[in-house]
């Protein structure tokens, strides 16, 4: 009897059906993988299932043979990824803002596969997340790789920035003039993917949101520019001062607020900070922030225990501010 063309498939099938089918849990016959194998038109006889998986055990894959009068068979034990480290990929990717939900839906699909085959419905049951704002930029993977690209040929971008209007339409910044900058790091912050760089034309390090980007073009021909600006570059102290991601001027605020409030200032600012303690449990703090309204508006909902002790032109900002909003009301 001819042999068909897959025959030759024989070994990579009976990985396939391993992967597909098989956990601890729920092992296969040789029997059954006989006839899971005679689906994709392949013939096997029984010797040749054993010496299979002698080879496939031999390559390093970590297959398992269990011996029982009822149920015995072959499972595939070993994967790249444990149960637990899936789903945290999968929350992972669900909650994130910058991945739209049709993208989410297709990297959820390809996790659930490096699980078994039962244990992936435990993932399916992991991706609903209620009221999850997501981002409509279908074009945000292409655009993270063309970041990374470029900025691994030390080169420049071009792009069109995009903003909201009050019909809910994203339209292009500055009536479609593109942007020339440098890109240098891509940071996450507050659920969002941005891109730190330096900006040609104003000489100077500013970030702009990923899923706003749109029609991204390296200059290839070309060097990108902030060398200097970027050689003691500190990405993660940029983004914890800077405050929801707006620009601000850099100032070195004193905060005082009770001692137990320092771990809200720690997680924000981190360790490289200048505590003192003044007595009665309360602490002076110096942190480096971007002064603006999103800094104000964070020692607002800190509440009336946190007080600005300085410098006085920022106490002064900041009581406007106050007031200002007072106002409306």
């Amino acid at each position: 009897m001819a042999k068909s063309a897959n025959q030759k498939l024989k070994l990579l099938y009976l990985l396939k059906i391993l992967t597909e089918k098989t956990d601890e849990n729920h092992c296969m016959s040789v029997q059954e993988l006989i006839g899971e194998l005679s689906a994709y038109d392949i013939s096997a006889e029984r010797k040749s299932i054993y010496s299979d998986m002698e080879c496939l055990i031999c390559f390093g894959y970590d297959i398992v043979y269990i011996k029982a009068r009822n149920g015995g068979g072959y499972y595939l034990a070993g994967r790249e990824f444990e149960l637990p480290e899936l789903k945290l990929l999968v929350d992972a990717v669900q909650s994130s803002r910058f991945i739209t939900q049709k993208k989410s839906r297709e990297l959820i699909s390809k996790i659930e596969k490096l699980a078994g085959p039962y244990e992936g419905k435990q993932l399916q049951r992991q991706v609903f997340v209620a009221g999850r704002v997501k981002t409509e930029n279908e074009s945000i993977y292409y655009n993270v790789d063309r970041i990374h690209n470029a900025i691994q040929d030390n080169a420049p971008v071009t792009f069109t920035y995009l903003v909201w209007n009050a019909k809910k339409e994203l339209v292009p910044r500055r009536e479609g003039k593109k942007y020339r900058i440098s890109p240098w790091a891509l940071t996450w912050q507050d659920e969002n993917y941005y891109l730190i760089a330096y900006d040609d034309e104003d000489e100077r390090i500013k970030h702009f949101r990923v899923d706003k980007m749109s029609r991204i073009s390296e200059l290839s021909q070309e060097k990108r520019k902030g060398v200097e600006a970027f050689k003691e570059f500190d990405v993660a102290e940029y983004t914890n001062r800077t405050f929801g991601m707006f620009g601000g001027e850099q100032e070195i605020v004193t905060l005082q607020f009770p001692e137990d409030m320092i771990g809200i200032v720690l997680d924000r600012f981190g360790k490289d900070i200048d505590i003192r303690k003044t007595g009665g449990g309360i602490v002076n703090v110096r942190i480096k922030a971007a002064v603006s309204g999103q800094f104000y508006g964070w020692i607002t909902g800190l509440g009336k225990r946190v007080s600005i002790l300085g410098p006085a032109h920022v106490r002064e900002g900041y009581t406007d501010f106050i007031r200002q909003i007072m106002e409306n009301y």
